[in-house]
This record gives structure tokens, C-alpha cells and sequence, in this order.
């Protein structure tokens, strides 16, 4: 087994610990990474505090970071020591059922195997994540980080932007295409930008109007206002695609009416649970759906497309040590937009 230094949970939302943990010694298809930079996800939070059903005692956190091989496996091909990588939310999955023939990995039907709190699919230990200085991993599921993206500001696209990124595709979003972006968070942030690098005139949705200049620094067209209802009757039946990052609780009836005929409302800030009244897609339909991060395909293709573009999140980076203080931040909704760790510390 291989050691490494962690940040370590040790009950539900309790301080997080320094500590070492053990890593699997590599398999023939491995690739071991020492972790540079890691995104604080509101994912994270919820797993932390308990919400999602998972253990915490013992949880390592963190689904999206970038870092530098440092030993390959007998048969990996196509990374060498010292490459830049980034990995995202899965780490392996089954590799024969159709999900994962078509480069959908997340949605393996036998269970992608996620980053943390996950089962080995090969001894059954459970996966410890990316708030450490090195991950042990199936070199598919690991990306060659380009050049030209930075590797702070682009660990966030390995779940934040190909949350936003899958859906957009799905879509066939691209020039002349309508889009609306609901919370303009670590999620939202990104969306606007990937959008309108797609073509698309894009709109920002918005309980105020104090982020009206944020979204137009992002690229965004408009800002629309989702408490006035004079704002939402005009933009009634406008969208194509609108991308709901919201985490907390909502009524989707609102955005729904802001569709265009086979609109579709994506729900990617997994609110836990919502309702909706089957007529407000009867009426135009409309199409309510949802996504999950992404397989190998899309998200290869995403930073590809980003370092094309010049696109990655606006972050503030910490050191590690601070990784308590960036959690109770997120859950104050105090950070714009992304907090990521710098692991050098755990040095």
C-alpha cells in the first residue's frame, strides 16, 4: 500500500482532520497523481454533513482536481510521469453495459464507481478523494489536463462545468439557440460562459438584480428578474434550454413557463426533491429533465472545447489547511464562484 495526507471527515459535519491514509498499490491499468489543486463542490457539503446517506467517519471529500502523474501502471498507455491530468467524479465503472459502451460511464448500469465514499469494484474498499495529495486511479477515467487551461482554475470544470456542459449537448444548444442560466453559482457561473462560447444568446435568472453586472462580465445577454412578475411575462415561452443550478428547494413552475414549444428545463442543482403539476409540460411540450456530471466522452470533448476557448471558473484559491473555512463559506453562499484547495501544503 502507498501513504498519503489527507483531510479527513470525522462524523457528521464535524472539523476536518490532517491525517495519513492508504492508497492501493498500482494495478497494471493505474496511474498515481499527485494532487495540485482541488474544487470545493457543494456536493462535498452535503456528503460532509451527512445529507446523502453516506459514512462520514473516515470520509476524504473532493470529486474534481487536477495534479501530475507520478507512476503509471505495467500496461497504462498514453500517460508517463510528470503529465498534467485531470480526474473528475468516477473513477471506474462496469465497461460492457450500454451506458458505458456509449462513453456514458456516470451512468453505468451496474454503478460507476464514484471518487469518494464509492466501492472498489476490484478489492471493495471504499473510495477516499481528491481533499489529499495523491490519488490512485484506472488511467481512463483520468484526462490530459492542455496546456493552455490553468490547472487551479480548471478543476472545476471536471464536475461544475460538465454538469453544465452534458445537458447543453444534449440539447443541441449552439448559435441562435435561447438559454437560461437559474443561480449563477460555481455550477451557473460556468454555464453562462460555456453557452455563449456555444453560440447561444444566454440569460441569466435571478431573484435580484444585484448580479445583473456579473452576468454581463460572464457574456450573458440579460438578467431577468424571477420575483417581478411583469419581467417573467415578457420572457414567457423564450427559452430553449434552461439549466437550473439552484440547490435549495424551488418551484420549477415558474421556469417552466419560460420555455419555448420542446423546451427543456434541466434540474442540475438537485434540489433533493421537487414537484411539478404534469400540465406545465402538457402545455408547450415541454421537457423536464436532469444530468449527471459526465462519462468519458462528453467530458473530453468539454476540456477540449474549454482550452479552445479560453474558458475555465473564476475561483479564489486556499491552501488546504483552510479547507473548513471554504465549507462554511459555500454553505453561506459566501464565494464567487468556486473555492479550490491547493494541496501543496499537505506536503
Amino acid at each position: 500500500m502507498r501513504t498519503t495526507t489527507a483531510w479527513q471527515g470525522s462524523g457528521p459535519g464535524a472539523a476536518l482532520q490532517r491525517a495519513a491514509i492508504e492508497r492501493r498499490d498500482l494495478r497494471a491499468d493505474d496511474l498515481a497523481v499527485r494532487i495540485d489543486h482541488c474544487g470545493v463542490c457543494h456536493s462535498d457539503l452535503h456528503a460532509l454533513s451527512g445529507a446523502i446517506g453516506k459514512p462520514t467517519e473516515g470520509m476524504v471529500a473532493g470529486h474534481e482536481f487536477t495534479g501530475t502523474v507520478t507512476a503509471v501502471g505495467a500496461a497504462v498507455t498514453g500517460f508517463e510521469p510528470g503529465d498534467r491530468v485531470a480526474v473528475g467524479t468516477i473513477v471506474d465503472s462496469c465497461g460492457d453495459c450500454a451506458m458505458c459502451a456509449a462513453g456514458q460511464e456516470n451512468y453505468c448500469l451496474r454503478g460507476a464507481t464514484s471518487t469518494y465514499g464509492g466501492k472498489d469494484r476490484v478489492d471493495g474498499s471504499i473510495t477516499l478523494g481528491g481533499y489529499s495529495r495523491e490519488y490512485v486511479l484506472r488511467a481512463k477515467f483520468a484526462y490530459p489536463l492542455p496546456a493552455a487551461l490553468d490547472p487551479a482554475a480548471a478543476a472545476p470544470l471536471m464536475c461544475a462545468g460538465i454538469t453544465m456542459w452534458e445537458p447543453m449537448r444534449a440539447a443541441g444548444i449552439g448559435a441562435g439557440s435561447r438559454v437560461a442560466i437559474a443561480g449563477l453559482g460555481g455550477l451557473g457561473h460556468l454555464g453562462v460562459k460555456l453557452a455563449v462560447a456555444l453560440g447561444a444568446e444566454v440569460t441569466v435568472l435571478s431573484r435580484t438584480p444585484d448580479k445583473a453586472g456579473d452576468a454581463r462580465a460572464l457574456g450573458a445577454a440579460d438578467l431577468l428578474v424571477t420575483t417581478d412578475d411583469a419581467d417573467l411575462a415578457r420572457a414567457t415561452g423564450r427559452f430553449d434550454l434552461i439549466l437550473d443550478a439552484i440547490p435549495a428547494p424551488h418551484d420549477l413552475a415558474p421556469l417552466l413557463r419560460l420555455l419555448a414549444l420542446d423546451g427543456t428545463l434541466s434540474v442540475v442543482g438537485y434540489p433533493r426533491e421537487v414537484q411539478v403539476q404534469l400540465m406545465h409540460l402538457t402545455y408547450g411540450r415541454k421537457n423536464l429533465s436532469s444530468s449527471g456530471t459526465g462519462g468519458t466522452k462528453h467530458t473530453a470533448e468539454l476540456l477540449g472545447f474549454a482550452a479552445e476557448h479560453g474558458i475555465t471558473a473564476d475561483v479564489e484559491v486556499l491552501p488546504s489547511a483552510k479547507v473548513d473555512e471554504a465549507l462554511a463559506r459555500l454553505k453561506q453562499g459566501d464565494v464567487r464562484y468556486r473555492i479550490v484547495l491547493d494541496l501543496s501544503d499537505l506536503d
